[in-house]
């Protein structure tokens, strides 16, 4: 019997690309640009934009770095869901976390494609440090790599056929 691929785990990345692009549209018509709302005395909702990447990486530099990232983020979508397709189905984290990075990526690459920038509004902070906004995107994104390094600690393989 043939094993089962990681693709039926692609409707997380369905759900995380839906809740991601819902949430910037809510924050795009109901906010102003830079406009605050206090949600928690560590929380807001503020409402930028990100015309680079993690951190707001290249974000200075005249335009290019927006194709860069759409491409990447194609690049990268179409790897990971390679390799859903070459893993088996009880892989479960690898799977998921392969899927949450492919929602994510491609809800950023939705946004930088439609708006030439990144929607951001989750803005979490202490007292005068302020960690940089980001987006539920980004929350899958991270949440899916966290996954990774978890299957990588708990299902140790053999990663070097040579050894053997």
């Amino acid at each position: 019997m043939k094993n089962k691929s990681g693709l039926p785990f692609l409707w997380i990345s369905m759900v995380a690309f839906i809740l991601d692009l819902f949430s910037k549209w809510i924050v795009v018509n109901s906010f102003q640009l830079y406009e605050s709302m206090n949600i928690l005395p560590v929380f807001n909702f503020t409402y930028v934009r990100n015309y680079g990447a993690a951190f707001s990486f290249l974000a200075d530099h005249g335009g290019w770095q927006k194709y860069f990232f759409i491409v990447l983020a194609l690049g990268i979508s179409a790897l990971l869901i390679y390799w859903l397709y070459r893993n088996n189905a009880s892989k479960k984290l690898m799977n998921c976390g392969y899927a949450l990075i492919i929602g994510g990526a491609l809800a950023n690459m939705v946004d930088r494609t439609y708006h030439g920038f990144v929607v951001d509004f989750l803005h979490v902070y202490w007292e005068n440090y302020h960690f940089p906004v980001f987006n539920i995107a980004d929350v899958s994104i991270s949440i899916g790599a966290g996954l990774l390094i978890l299957d990588y600690f708990i299902n140790p393989e053999k990663k070097n056929s040579q050894s053997e």
